[in-house]
């Protein structure tokens, strides 16, 4: 499958926009950029199979992510305990699973009286991640980059490391591959996207008995770092075979939003 032409300028129609722009903190400190609506192709061609076959996604509705994963002190502050295998309050918390992932944002609902925080589903993570490019990674297509960008096996020493360290995405997102690998909200499904090639807002099939996991993570060779490559485990796993592995970052979107592609200004990394 070819990218068609008009794909390939809407990306870039939204990266040019995404340069900058809107912000939020809340009330425990965690930030967040505003992601744009727009379209992207999914999947990666020369991937797995079940990154296959490539098809087109609208993300029609802005949200916002998380500028950095969940960090340790975060967790801290809400959950009162520290799960984590690599120590340091500005590091993202890991051996988390999904399940965990989700009573942290049911305490963050709770202390802010929303229920807006939820984890992203798997096609905003994936776009997000992207940034407005349909390479294999966001900064290109050589792995040999990827040091540059993220922590992973050739440069992490094995473990995990502080987040905002590497250089961020386009749209302004920091260690979205590497560190630790992120649970998103979708169900699993290895044929799910394979059938529908063009798909609006999707959130994953109803049925599974996995989560998805994704952007890989301190231990994972670059290979398993793309923003296309799909992970799952059961959502009460906290770190498969490897511990310290399986972290998170949380979206939100904001229903009296008033974010459109053409007001979306001033964002990114420095």
């Amino acid at each position: 499958m070819k990218i068609p032409l008009v794909i390939l300028f809407l990306s870039f129609f939204v990266l040019v926009l995404a340069k900058g722009g809107n912000a939020y903190t809340n009330s425990i400190g965690m930030e967040f950029v505003a992601i744009p609506p727009g379209v992207f192709v999914m999947g990666d061609l020369y991937g797995e199979d079940d990154e296959k076959p490539l098809r087109k996604i609208t993300i029609s509705t802005p949200f916002y992510l998380g500028k950095y994963e969940v960090t340790q002190s975060q967790w801290e502050r809400l959950m009162g305990n520290n799960p984590s295998e690599f120590r340091g309050a500005d590091r993202p918390v890991d051996s988390i699973s999904w399940d965990m992932a989700m009573l942290f944002i049911q305490a963050l609902n709770e202390l802010e009286g929303t229920d807006k925080y939820r984890l992203p589903t798997e096609a905003e993570w994936e776009y997000a991640a992207r940034g407005g490019t349909q390479t294999t990674y966001y900064f290109g297509n050589d792995s040999q980059d990827l040091g540059r960008y993220e922590w992973y096996q050739d440069n992490s020493l094995m473990e995990t490391h502080s987040v905002g360290e590497k250089n961020a995405n386009p749209f302004g997102i920091y260690d979205i591959l590497g560190n630790v690998a992120e649970w998103v909200n979708d169900n699993y499904d290895e044929f799910y996207y394979a059938e529908d090639r063009e798909l609006k807002d999707p959130t994953g099939p109803d049925y599974g008995e996995e989560k998805v996991i994704r952007g890989g993570s301190r231990h994972d060779e670059a290979y398993h770092c793309r923003p296309a490559d799909r992970l799952a485990n059961p959502p009460d796993d906290v770190y498969s075979t490897v511990r310290g592995s399986y972290g998170f970052r949380v979206a939100f979107t904001e229903k009296k939003t008033k974010m459109r592609l053409s007001q979306v200004k001033n964002q990114g990394g420095p």
